[in-house]
């Protein structure tokens, strides 16, 4: 089964696993009204595979066994197929009208960030950690599983470590050594597609001290596995009118709060247990991978911004401004320059271990030029558009025949746009900018693949400082 169907994907979630939904159990997320349209979403990749004008950049064969595996679980080797691998998380994150898919982005992430950790391990503390892995990442590719990632616990008070805590189980930690495997309990939180993945990878969130190594901790589970539950996030859920939402209504992430209720992990899924020295280096090498992805998936949204900002300036008849034109030269340059380096993350990639990783400079000023941008863009989109953002009139009132036909005479624009045409690119902008989706986004943009502080460090101890302070010293002759 190494190419699933769509259906195949979606059978797979009826598992009895637990999830809450404003206080009630779900029990069958395929059929729920909100999470359903997650489940929709995240089918994408499935389709995509199955596809003849995607097949080409979905797919690869195995050159050892000829079999045909997701692209997604291709380990990159060189430039090259980090290249690729960015052009199919944009391509797909094309077709979810900006969201990113993320089922088999984000597990793999974490597993090409395992590989090196694990060896790493295995190497200084003699451990045998490498062949989980590798068994785990053929389960998950063999399957063509959909993989969630819990990294980021719920932490308390964040002035505290986590064995400081005055609640022990703020961190993920274990509570239970076995001779056949660990039990774990805390929770995680922001755990995206969670409701509609098939494994869930968890991985520490930060560097810990020896008081703190029963929460050094990593392991793999089925998302079905007894004691783990989730209550998942309501936010932005309820948009049915696709013309009123024409992105929200059709395309949902989950992101819950996972909970390990005492959850027993066999030894064979255990890839971290007590291992403090490389609880960090784990946390850090996922991220890197994973801001990579994140940068892949910000393309599509930058398109939209600025194509839906070309459109909007055009139909109010604005576009020969000068200022407006200013606004759209900026949109355009943020949008080309995020593009241009996620490219050249991948071809100044670096080898570890055979695995090719990304530029970690040029990952994380990608990184850090579009989040620290990315509410001006939305003032400049905003204010092309107008106030109607907020103020225009709904799809009921369009199709009424009483007021639709006043919609048309007074809500045309610039060139002969309909009434209908312009008051749809103004909804398209409204969801991707005020609503909750454009909340869920703007949010995404401070806070996913880790904060704007964690960007800046990552630069500043990533950049060769020596190499331009030496050749300071040679201009200034000292």
């Amino acid at each position: 089964m190494a190419l699933r169907t769509v259906e195949q994907y979606k059978e797979s979630l009826r598992d009895g696993r637990v999830v809450y939904f404003r206080g009630h159990r779900v029990e069958d997320v395929t059929k729920h009204p909100v999470i359903g349209i997650a489940v929709n979403h995240a089918a994408i990749d499935y389709a995509m595979a199955h596809q003849p004008e995607h097949r080409d950049l979905t797919v690869y064969r195995d050159p050892g066994s000829g079999d045909e595996y997701s692209r997604y679980f291709k380990i990159p080797r060189v430039s090259e197929d980090l290249l690729k691998r960015s052009e199919l998380i944009e391509t797909s994150t094309r077709l979810g009208r900006t969201l990113v898919v993320l089922v088999k982005e984000i597990g793999t992430d974490c597993l090409f960030a395992l590989h090196l950790i694990a060896k790493q391990m295995d190497e200084k503390l003699g451990t045998e950690y490498l062949p989980r892995v590798r068994a785990l990442y053929e389960h998950c590719r063999e399957n063509d599983l959909a993989m969630a990632v819990a990294q980021t616990d719920v932490k308390g008070d964040r002035s505290r470590g986590p064995a400081e805590q005055d609640h022990p189980d703020y961190y993920v930690r274990v509570v239970d050594r076995r001779p056949g495997g660990i039990v774990v309990r805390g929770a995680k939180v922001h755990t995206s597609i969670t409701p509609n993945a098939n494994e869930l990878f968890v991985i520490p969130t930060r560097n810990l001290t020896e008081a703190d190594k029963d929460y050094a901790v990593s392991f793999c589970i089925p998302l079905n596995t007894p004691g783990l539950k989730q209550i998942a996030s309501p936010y932005g859920a309820g948009h049915d009118s696709r013309f009123n939402h024409p992105i929200s209504s059709r395309h949902k992430m989950m992101e819950t709060l996972t909970i390990f209720d005492d959850v027993f992990v066999p030894n064979e899924r255990v890839l971290m247990n007590g291992e403090w020295q490389f609880a960090g280096a784990l946390a850090k090498t996922f991220v890197e991978f994973h801001r990579f992805t994140a940068i892949s998936y910000k393309l599509p949204l930058l398109d939209l911004l600025t194509g839906s900002s070309l459109l909007i300036a055009e139909q109010n008849g604005i576009e020969r401004a000068g200022h407006v034109r200013e606004k759209l030269t900026w949109l355009i340059s943020y949008a080309e320059t995020v593009r241009m380096l996620t490219k050249m993350s991948a071809i100044r990639c670096t080898l570890k271990d055979g695995i090719a990783v990304p530029d970690t400079a040029a990952v994380n000023i990608a990184k850090l030029h579009f989040a620290s941008n990315y509410h001006q863009a939305l003032m400049h989109v905003q204010d092309l558009t107008g106030g109607l953002l907020v103020t225009g009139p709904g799809e009921e009132d369009l199709k009424n025949p009483e007021t639709g036909k006043y919609i048309e005479r007074y809500l045309g624009g610039a060139a002969g746009v309909s009434g209908e045409h312009r008051l749809r690119m103004i909804n398209l902008i409204s969801d991707l900018t005020t609503g909750d989706f454009g909340g869920y986004q703007a949010t995404l943009a401070i806070h996913a693949e880790g904060s704007l502080e964690a960007e800046k460090l990552t630069i500043l101890r990533e950049y060769d400082r020596e190499r331009v302070k030496s050749y300071a010293r040679w201009v200034a002759g000292v």
